[in-house]
């Protein structure tokens, strides 16, 4: 009789272990500390169980990063809906960085050009970015580094920069907030107590 005490996985249910590990991997030590034989080892299998789902750390990767640009995507797609949606939408994209340090790199390291051929990656990181060009009103379709209009650029240039040098700890994290409120143009005065900019100071009288 078999002592071991690993779970048995049957029907799929070994993929979605193994990319849960990896996730508390990537939150853990970022995009370096995901491995297909310590996932392996997390979930209790043995690290060639593994290929029958992922062909090398790069695939299992590809998985973890096309969870978090279809959470990514949401975020945004939330703040879209706010009254200000570019404001909102630099707000999400900032926050989204800082709460998934880990996912954020994963995301936007040059795993997605080396998956170009990854269609589900693919797929939701235009999704991504279409909903920040929508945003600021270009409403493109492009893929990813592929006619985006500039105005999506500059605001998304402007956030992307931010969140780095607040992960980088160029800036303190400390004053996240600060920060955010200053670059997005989100002075405190111009908020109610649910967080939302006042209409009535949206233009000053002369």
């Amino acid at each position: 009789m078999s002592t071991s005490n690993r779970p048995a996985y049957h029907h799929g249910a070994l993929r979605p272990a193994l990319i849960a590990a990896a996730r508390a991997l990537l939150d853990e030590g970022g995009p370096d500390a995901v491995g297909l034989r310590e996932a392996a080892r997390r979930v209790g299998v043995s690290p060639t169980a593994t290929y029958r789902h992922f062909e090398d750390k790069e695939a299992l990767l590809a998985a973890l990063a096309l969870d978090g640009f279809r959470e990514f995507g949401a975020a945004l797609a939330a703040a879209e809906r706010a009254p200000e949606p570019l404001s909102a939408m630099g707000e999400a994209y900032v926050d989204f960085a800082l709460a998934k340090p880990g996912m954020f790199r994963l995301m936007f390291s040059p795993l997605l050009s080396a998956r170009h051929d990854d269609e589900a990656l693919q797929a939701a990181a235009s999704a991504a970015f279409t909903t920040l060009a929508r945003g600021v009103g270009a409403g493109s379709d492009a893929p990813p580094g592929a006619q985006i209009p500039a105005a999506a650029i500059a605001a998304w240039s402007l956030v992307h920069g931010l969140s780095h040098l607040i992960l980088d700890g160029v800036l303190p994290r400390a004053e996240a907030e600060t920060f955010k409120q200053a670059i997005l143009g989100l002075a405190p005065g111009e908020r109610d107590a649910h967080g939302q900019r006042r209409a009535d100071m949206a233009e000053e009288p002369r």
